[in-house]
């Protein structure tokens, strides 16, 4: 079995491939699940962060479009369509409510509507906030599961290569530095292995932690605006 890739850096291959093949099966196959949390937190890093790139550029572009519109409606008059921008989703769940509650059974629409639409309104947009901050999310845990899993695992595998190695010193009945310093070393390659897992991951998930806060503010702020555009322009004075 060759060695897993990323702990050709943590020394020579010779040094690695030596502790390799010390290593008993149960550090290997941890070495292998903690290869497999690698690769997926990895792909978490990667596309979390192209999604939130991307959805940061659209969003401003967006606001650069919403706030030099004339009407509040504007642009959903247009029947415009952008994929992956989370404020334009807030603003069409939006605007297909308030079309809702314009509409008269002519087909024409109103000029005004009551407090009580204006709430459902407002509910509206809470919800689609909600959900876009979610689908922001998705996936994140999966870095946590990473940070939080991966040195236990690597610790698991050491603490189980030193016990195997104390008992095989027992039953060879000689305790000389020769006959120990093997098991003990391919034991804490597994406790390497977890802190090279655990440690981009970290980083990572904190990384993209903030940028989901400030997304979820900008939506939040949003989602505000909106409605409070949306009295002044069609709110019914009571």
């Amino acid at each position: 079995m060759n060695i897993p890739f990323f702990l050709l850096a943590a020394g020579t291959n010779s040094q690695l491939g030596y502790i390799w093949e010390k290593a008993t099966i149960e550090a290997k196959v941890i070495i292998g699940l903690l290869v497999i949390f690698s690769m997926f937190a990895w792909s978490v890093m990667v596309s979390k962060s192209l999604q939130m790139r991307r959805a940061r550029r659209l969003n401003e572009l967006f606001m650069t479009e919403f706030r030099g519109q004339k009407t509040v409606l504007d642009i959903h008059d247009r029947r415009v369509q952008v994929e992956g921008c989370p404020l334009f989703t807030v603003y069409q769940e939006g605007g297909v409510e308030m079309e809702t509650r314009l509409k008269q059974p002519d087909g024409t629409r109103k000029k005004h509507v009551s407090l009580k639409s204006m709430e459902h309104i407002k509910r509206t947009l809470e919800g689609a906030v909600a959900r876009e901050s979610l689908a922001l999310e998705s996936g994140i845990i999966l870095l946590a599961l990473a940070v939080s899993g991966a040195p236990f695992l690597g610790l698991l595998g050491t603490v189980w290569g030193v016990m195997d190695t104390f008992a095989g010193v027992a039953q060879a009945q000689r305790a000389d530095l020769a006959a120990m310093a093997p098991g003990v070393a391919a034991a804490l390659v597994t406790t390497v292995a977890g802190l090279l897992v655990a440690i981009p991951s970290m980083f990572g998930y904190n990384w993209l932690v903030h940028n989901l806060r400030v997304q979820t503010v900008e939506l939040d702020n949003f989602a505000q605006e909106l409605a409070s555009k949306l009295e002044t322009e069609f709110l019914k004075d009571e």
